[in-house]
């Protein structure tokens, strides 16, 4: 059985600020700051990496030093690096504002938004022996990307590949709208979504209730909800809840990533879907548990 996962999406440098206090906006807050690898496809490669998967992550990054940075690290913890340079275009860039178990993020997109079609499809004809595409939505949730995305999706299922999508971002998830982005991710094995992008997706309702009406778009569906668990729940009429790890909250950058590694390294081992939210858990409690959104190296 093939069982390689390739992943899309996005390269990212993060400069992460831990907040002494609330933000003092207008004047200044103390923080220490820390210039770090991130990216939700990246970091997510990353987790995966370090669980022992072969995997290959198909990105854009700058012509520049921080993009051979990023590039770099990820290559050391294991990760294929099916990435293009483009020239004048920075490698993508996110401020993390982080404070109280929250955190605010401001991005610059950069080279992110130079991924396209045919590099995915020059990168998917290079790994044989993938048997899962994981696809960061923010690929879907950017116009200059979304083809990139689209195709992913569809080669995934020409080739018979299983599917996952993080829908990545409540904010641009609602500027695209629900109807559009369940339009474009219809059928995949697994859609994974935090509370605020159930909301946004499902309205407001209860967690598993949400779950169970995006399983008319995708076929399992995982609602994150940081301290309070998680809920799956499929079409085969399985719900199943498991609580959070009880573990100090560091920094929940990249939290999600780790999560996301955890239950798809579990599930295509053929994990049940009790089992693969206790791996999931276990990742995202350690990521929690460190500032940074990569695995400690």
């Amino acid at each position: 059985m093939s069982s390689g996962i390739v992943v899309v999406g996005d390269v990212i440098t993060d400069v992460v600020a831990m907040l002494s206090g609330p933000l003092a906006t207008g004047s200044d807050t103390a923080a220490g700051i820390r210039f770090s690898g991130g990216g939700q496809a990246a970091n997510t490669a990353a987790w995966l990496a370090a669980q022992g998967a072969e995997v290959t992550l198909v990105a854009a990054i700058g012509d520049d030093e921080t993009g051979r940075e990023r590039v770099a690290e990820l290559e050391r913890v294991g990760v294929t690096c099916a990435v293009e340079r483009h020239e004048g275009y920075p490698t993508g860039t996110v401020i993390v504002l982080a404070h109280g178990g929250e955190r605010t993020m401001i991005s610059q997109r950069g080279a992110n938004l130079r991924l396209t079609a045919a590099q995915v499809d020059r990168a998917l004809a290079a790994a044989p022996d993938a048997g899962h595409l994981h696809l960061s939505a923010y690929t879907l949730l950017d116009a200059g990307s979304r083809g990139a995305g689209q195709r992913a999706l569809a080669v995934a299922r020409e080739r018979g590949l299983t599917t996952s999508v993080d829908a990545a971002s409540a904010a641009p998830l609602r500027r695209v709208g629900a109807a559009a982005f369940l339009s474009w991710v219809r059928d995949v094995d697994l859609l994974l979504v935090n509370t605020d992008e159930a909301t946004v997706l499902a309205g407001g309702l209860d967690p598993a209730a949400q779950a169970r009406a995006l399983t008319a778009a995708a076929r399992r569906v995982v609602v994150k909800r940081g301290a309070a668990g998680a809920v799956w729940v499929d079409r085969n009429g399985t719900v199943e809840t498991a609580p959070a790890r009880g573990v100090p909250v560091v920094d929940v950058t990249g939290a999600g990533d780790a999560f996301a590694a955890g239950l798809l390294t579990a599930w295509l081992a053929g994990a049940d879907s009790r089992a693969a939210l206790s791996r999931a858990g276990d990742l995202g409690a350690l990521a929690v548990s460190s500032v940074g959104a990569r695995p400690a190296s």
